[in-house]
């Protein structure tokens, strides 16, 4: 495969690379100084499931983390259920009684969804690519799971999956549901084990529909990558960017957008509306756990942004 993203052993990033050394690690781990977290912090809000829609609403939950209940308009008065990057577990580890905790339940739990049609997984890290979940998914729905290149094989002890893989900019055509799913670069990096850094993709993704272009970031650094989806999707109606886990800038920032890059990232897509995620449920890196929604009200106050929101866990919104 030609690529300006693999080398014939491994994916990276065009510009610059986000791969750590283990040294890096360890520097972190000796000068680190996170701020403290509650252990448990209740959902105040109901989600509102939607089981009718026109076809000009997006209804979009926030359950946690990245995982967003996404539902459109289909044919003869149905709903298309999408689900993104759906973490349910306790941890985001390899190890269940260790690695990062969440500290609010999920805004919707696993058994009361509605019928799920549509995974994305951006990418194979912990906090994505949630396999206990992943599996349950599959048993309860049997939905068309999309997710780049590389990432089909960690799906083995899953069941007779669908699942559907690309590469950053190719498009799969989902006819039955009547949209196009479109991957798009992220800057990041992937690791599920000590020997398979960087051997499956990583991206963001394009939902779109007759009426709607709806951008899923995965997670990111900021780079001119989003100028470039921009330039492939002119209308962009909704975007869903990353605006946490980025303490200590030195370790993060190839990785992770702080809030105000998310900003910036969002007006580089010129994008109509934004939902701000990856913030506030597991502690992965040394901000406090308000710090982002703090910093994201600083940024939009300096760049002159109103159109760039954030939804409680649980809270449903029509778009």
């Amino acid at each position: 495969m030609k690529s300006d993203h693999f080398n014939g052993e491994e994916f990276f990033n065009p510009a610059v690379q986000t791969k750590k050394e283990f040294k890096d690690l360890l520097k972190w781990s000796r000068t680190r100084n996170p701020k403290k977290w509650p252990t448990n912090v209740p959902n105040k809000h109901q989600p509102k499931i939607a089981y009718l829609l026109e076809s000009t609403n997006i209804c979009v939950t926030y359950i946690n983390h990245s995982t967003f209940l996404i539902q459109l308009a289909g044919a003869n008065n149905t709903v298309i259920n999408i689900l993104t990057d759906p973490v349910f577990s306790e941890r985001t580890s390899p190890i269940n009684f260790l690695g990062p905790k969440r500290v609010r339940r999920p805004g919707i739990e696993i058994t009361a969804l509605p019928k799920i049609d549509i995974v994305l997984v951006s990418h194979n890290h912990y906090d994505h690519m949630d396999m206990p979940s992943l599996k349950s998914l599959v048993k309860r729905f049997d939905p068309v799971i999309i997710t780049p290149l590389g990432n089909k094989k960690y799906f083995n002890p899953v069941n007779n999956p669908k699942i559907l893989e690309g590469d950053w900019w190719e498009t799969i055509n989902l006819d039955l549901l009547k949209l196009k799913i479109h991957f798009t670069p992220a800057h990041h990096w992937s690791r599920r084990t000590f020997t398979d850094t960087n051997k499956a993709l990583w991206s963001g993704m394009i939902i779109e529909t007759a009426a709607h272009n709806i951008f899923f970031a995965g997670d990111s650094g900021y780079q001119n990558h989003f100028q470039q989806i921009a330039q492939r999707f002119p209308k962009i109606d909704l975007s869903f960017l990353p605006i946490g886990a980025y303490q200590p800038r030195w370790f993060m920032k190839d990785a992770h957008m702080n809030p105000e890059e998310a900003v910036m990232a969002h007006l580089d897509l010129k994008s109509i509306k934004s939902i701000g995620m990856h913030f506030g449920t597991f502690q992965l890196a040394d901000e406090g756990m308000d710090e982002p929604l703090i910093d994201l009200l600083a940024a939009q106050e300096k760049l002159n942004v109103h159109n760039f929101e954030v939804l409680n866990v649980g809270e449903t919104k029509l778009f």
